[in-house]
């Protein structure tokens, strides 16, 4: 069971609370929700505060859902588009008429600003709304055939889904692939991450249950490493969307290419930020402030490495560093700050392990580099080497690496040369050099004059190489991603053969 937070919570008059327990009928839940032998508190980063408490979901806890998922999902799949896009529409209703209170938890829970809180919030309203325009999408094509019959394809549902989704931006990751998998006719098992299991879990459950999502649909299923393996594992899921890192997406796609089913991986990033000579200095350092710094740099899109020209480095380090400086650090539940917390002490010290280790190799601390608690500051380095740790590996924390070149082909090299291949931001004033630069350097997205962090309901999202595979995000790769290819032929008569 959750509780609301026992202070900073918005009051609301016009609309009962979504997350109050006592509202919650468990037409949406496995019962491992609610009656787990185990339960896991709800933590506070900011203050370390017990906000309150959910059950932890077992191995067992997945098979019972992923039964009861499967038994539903073929009358949801047999359902007219518009009973499923009625469903999609008032979820996106729902969640926006209690978009204050689903923020408070993201602020609480998660340690977003509320700027922060807000885009999630509205972004997770528009993967509903675009979800409920995918219900009636064409999924099929006339195919040319050289017999006497009618040949097509037809897209059919793959039938249960698994979610496993991250703390970082934990109601956007999820909803973005629950909404259009329930939207073409599957059933889902969400997994969030446990510590945001409330604005990744419960709330998205509250939203569709008082949408008027039929029983067995969608399943919330908060717990450890186990149970993320044993839904990638159970048989009745045949597609996996997976958000998280490099490490654990690689284990994952492993246990489901053992197991015959597809995995669609979002992974880790440390995307590019290129500011060339005849850029806008004071728009470049604005978009590589929010690149590196929006929700203490744990974004996998973060802008991870600055690359700037030569004639501009110098001066571009000192506008960030100052810039950097005077942002305020502190909890965004009880004051106006542009960074709140680091999600827990473990990715502190890594985040301050590899500040340390960078300046120890020989980079100036231009900015930042410290912390209180959770809290770390903004930071900013400058003369690194491509070889420094803060540089070469994804940071996930507020770190701006500068790195200075000559020309657009080393410009060109150093973006291309990482492991990773998520987003992509240049800055300039000539658009087309901006194109002609992002076509020589491998990425899923790529960003002219604005930075790397960006992400819409209508459009693909996903990166190639360590950044992972498969993509959601616009009718397309949805279809794709939650749909099977069933062939079709109908012939007049039967047809006859030699024997």
């Amino acid at each position: 069971m959750t509780q609301r937070p026992t202070t900073g919570t918005p009051e609301t008059t016009d609309t009962p609370d979504l997350l109050d327990p006592e509202l919650w009928t468990g037409r949406i839940f496995s019962d491992g929700w609610r009656d787990a032998a185990a339960d896991a508190p709800v933590t506070e980063p900011a203050t370390g505060a017990e906000l309150g408490r959910v059950g932890v979901a077992s191995p067992a806890d997945v098979a019972e859902a992923t039964e009861r998922a499967a038994r539903a999902q073929r009358d949801w799949a047999a359902l007219p588009h518009r009973e499923r896009a009625r469903v999609l529409r008032r979820a996106g209703d729902v969640l926006e008429s209690h978009a204050s209170q689903v923020q408070d938890w993201l602020i609480r829970e998660s340690g977003s600003i509320p700027a922060k809180a807000a885009i999630e919030v509205s972004v997770s309203v528009r993967e509903c709304e675009e979800a409920a325009a995918l219900a009636s999408a064409p999924l099929g094509e006339l195919l040319p055939t050289d017999q006497d019959r009618l040949s097509l394809t037809r897209r059919v549902p793959v039938g249960v889904v698994g979610v496993i989704a991250p703390f970082n931006f934990p109601l956007i990751l999820a909803m973005r692939s629950i909404a259009p998998a329930l939207a073409l006719g599957n059933a889902v098992v969400l997994k969030p991450d446990p510590r945001t299991s409330v604005s990744a879990g419960a709330a998205i459950a509250r939203i569709f249950e008082e949408a008027g999502l039929p029983e067995g649909l969608l399943h919330v299923l908060p717990g450890g490493a186990d149970t993320g393996q044993a839904l990638v594992t159970d048989p009745r899921v045949r597609v996996i969307s997976f958000t998280g890192s490099t490490a654990a997406g690689r284990a994952v796609g492993e246990l489901a290419a053992r197991h015959l089913k597809r995995a669609h991986l979002e992974l880790g990033g440390n995307s590019a930020f290129i500011v060339l000579d005849d850029a806008d200095l004071d728009a470049a350092v604005g978009l590589g402030a929010w690149g590196s710094f929006l929700h203490s740099g744990q974004i996998c899109m973060a802008s991870g490495r600055h690359l700037v020209h030569s004639s501009l480095a110098g001066e571009y380090v000192e506008r960030l560093a100052a810039k950097a400086e005077a942002l305020p650090v502190g909890d965004p539940a009880t004051g106006e700050v542009a960074l709140g917390p680091i999600i827990d002490a473990r990715q502190v010290e890594r985040v301050h392990e590899l500040v340390t280790a960078t300046v120890k190799a020989g980079a100036r601390l231009a900015a930042g580099g410290t912390h209180e608690g959770l809290f770390y500051r903004p930071t900013v380095l400058a003369d690194v080497t491509r070889d420094m740790p803060a540089y070469a590996q994804e940071v996930f924390g507020p770190v701006a690496p500068v790195l200075a070149f000559d020309t657009l082909d080393e410009a060109a090299e150093l973006a291309a040369d990482s492991e990773y291949g998520l987003s992509l931001g240049i800055t300039t004033s000539d658009v087309g050099k901006g194109m002609a630069l992002a076509e020589r350097i491998p990425s899923g997205m790529a960003h002219i004059n604005d930075q790397t962090v960006n992400d819409e309901a209508v459009s693909p999202f996903g990166g190639v190489g360590n950044s992972g595979f498969g993509r959601v995000g616009g009718p397309a790769a949805n279809i794709e991603s939650f749909t099977e290819t069933r062939w079709i032929t109908v012939r007049t008569r039967a047809a006859v053969y030699p024997f």
